[in-house]
């Protein structure tokens, strides 16, 4: 498929997604406006907690950017390109604005654009892995998340699955063997440095681990009584469905699965999209302008 029909068709299915998105909200209505209401009403003190827990998130994606990479990259504005790059994503589908602006800030320091390609594919296949560990590790440590796991909708387990299928034959299609191959021995190169294995693996293992604690900490604000092994494998379920999904930073498909997930877990409709909102408006919406703002700046000073 050439580029430009590969545009085409991510565009025409971000399109769908949306518009399927905004109707769900229309028919729903009532039940946003209560859970908007429910939000403005919650625990300020938890509401912080999530805050500093979403903040937190762009300085382990720096970690985990460090250690995918040999060479030490200037910190400042590392972490200042991950805070851009969060902002970019929700511009664009499918991870493309984190994917375009990391490509650019690893090429202007002096990585080649082969090279700062198979670094991010190495740091989006260990995100990828730590999720479905994490959801593993999660459902033999606490039997209450098996049976949780139970009333979840099989199509919706099976979507995280589904993306790592696909992503496996995209790996071994004939096109792109070898730019697998070299992700591969670039893999192998970072553990052979213990401190950039770290780096990588726990940088990842912490974004992951906070950004389901942004989401418990709402749950918490909002005073629903969930077990907190539900809450994480509830945003563990719909961050790997949204996966599929190419639309801008998930709108709409991680939206939809957070909030099935968390009604499947026993939360109240209205609640659930509560939860949602605030992790929407923590994660993403309250960021925006600061980071495209940032990215302004980096582009300015030539650093992007």
């Amino acid at each position: 498929m050439s580029g430009g029909r590969r545009l085409y068709w991510q565009a025409g299915i971000t399109l769908a997604v949306l518009v399927a998105a905004v109707g769900m909200l229309a028919a729903h209505r009532a039940m946003l406006d209560s859970g908007t209401d429910q939000l403005a009403a919650a625990d300020e003190e938890w509401l912080l907690l999530a805050c500093l827990a979403a903040v937190a998130t762009w300085g382990c994606a720096a970690v985990a950017q460090q250690g995918a990479v040999a060479e030490r990259l200037p910190r400042g504005r590392l972490v200042a390109a991950q805070f851009a790059a969060s902002a970019a994503n929700h511009i664009l589908p499918a991870g493309a604005g984190a994917a375009a602006v990391n490509l650019r800030f690893l090429t202007k320091c002096g990585l080649s654009t082969r090279r700062s390609a198979t670094a991010l594919a190495v740091k989006a296949a260990v995100g990828g892995f730590v999720r479905c560990v994490l959801g593993v590790a999660l459902l033999l440590a606490s039997p209450g998340t098996v049976r949780f796991s139970a009333h979840v909708p099989k199509a919706l387990l099976l979507l995280p699955v589904a993306a790592g299928a696909l992503v496996l034959a995209v790996a071994l299609s004939r096109r792109l063997r070898r730019a697998a191959a070299q992700a591969l021995a670039d893999a192998r190169d970072v553990h052979r440095s213990r401190a950039r294995a770290c780096a990588l693996w726990g940088g990842s293992v912490a974004f992951a681990l906070l950004h389901a604690g942004v989401v418990v900490a709402v749950v918490h604000a909002l005073g629903l009584a969930l077990p907190t092994s539900h809450v994480v494998m509830a945003y563990l379920v719909a961050s790997g469905a949204a996966a599929l999904l190419p639309t801008p930073g998930g709108l709409g498909s991680l939206d939809a699965a957070l909030a099935l997930a968390l009604t499947s877990a026993g939360a109240p409709g209205q609640t659930a999209i509560a939860v949602v909102l605030g992790y929407r408006l923590l994660t993403g919406w309250l960021p925006m302008a600061p980071g495209l703002l940032v990215l302004g700046l980096l582009a300015r000073r030539s650093a992007l």
